[in-house]
């Protein structure tokens, strides 16, 4: 399997992380909080380690599980330590109340992290549609995903695969803000009865299943 470096050690980090140890990759953990990172490392086991904050990761594959408001700061602060990585945007711009963005159309979190990315970075958005708790209990799930470069998703799918997730490709990069609003109508969703342990499903109808 690969390394995949996570920047970040909240709680969709350690989601993932355990996730990806849990399917034979190595997880680097990098954090502005080093002991929480080293900690998240340590409880994981054998397969994780902690870098420090800021210095090239060691995955091709760099995972940015930080608030959306910062993200664009930590992208910027790594700077070409990014160049050539891939960098996956897992975040949620919601508004206060969780029942909207704070983006809009042609300016999603994705597409301002891929306006500041170095020379050969490429930047997909994947996990957003996926509650931490679901994504944790390591069952199949459909794992919509999007950007521009046909090779980092082809890698970014591959990686999904191999955590046991459908890859859902949904598109470029014009549709991370579509991705966005699907966020927001999960958490519509579980707040309106459906609970918190749901997830989307990309799910063909039997006509188009059987071929029709």
């Amino acid at each position: 399997m690969t390394t995949i470096s996570i920047i970040g050690s909240g709680n969709m980090a350690a989601a993932i992380g355990t996730r990806a140890a849990g399917h034979g990759h190595t997880v680097e953990f990098m954090s502005r909080n080093a002991a929480k990172a080293q900690a998240l490392a340590d409880e994981i086991g054998d397969k994780a380690t902690f870098g420090t904050f800021g210095a090239r990761p060691s995955g091709d594959i760099v995972i940015l599980a930080v608030l959306h408001a910062s993200t664009v700061n930590v992208v910027t602060h790594y700077g070409d330590a990014l160049a050539g990585k891939i960098l996956v945007d897992i975040t949620n711009p919601f508004n206060s109340d969780v029942n909207g963005l704070v983006t809009t159309a042609g300016n999603s979190v994705t597409q301002q992290i891929a306006a500041v990315a170095p020379d050969g970075a490429h930047v997909v958005k994947a996990f957003n549609s996926i509650f931490r708790g679901v994504l944790a209990g390591d069952r199949p799930l459909d794992a919509f995903f999007a950007g521009d470069s046909a090779e980092a998703k082809k890698q970014v799918a591959a990686f999904l695969e191999s955590l046991g997730l459908r890859p859902r490709d949904a598109g470029g990069l014009e549709m991370t803000n579509a991705l966005e609003w699907a966020g927001v109508l999960l958490v519509g969703l579980a707040r309106s009865g459906a609970g918190f342990d749901i997830s989307l499903v990309a799910a063909a109808s039997n006509d188009t299943a059987e071929g029709a």
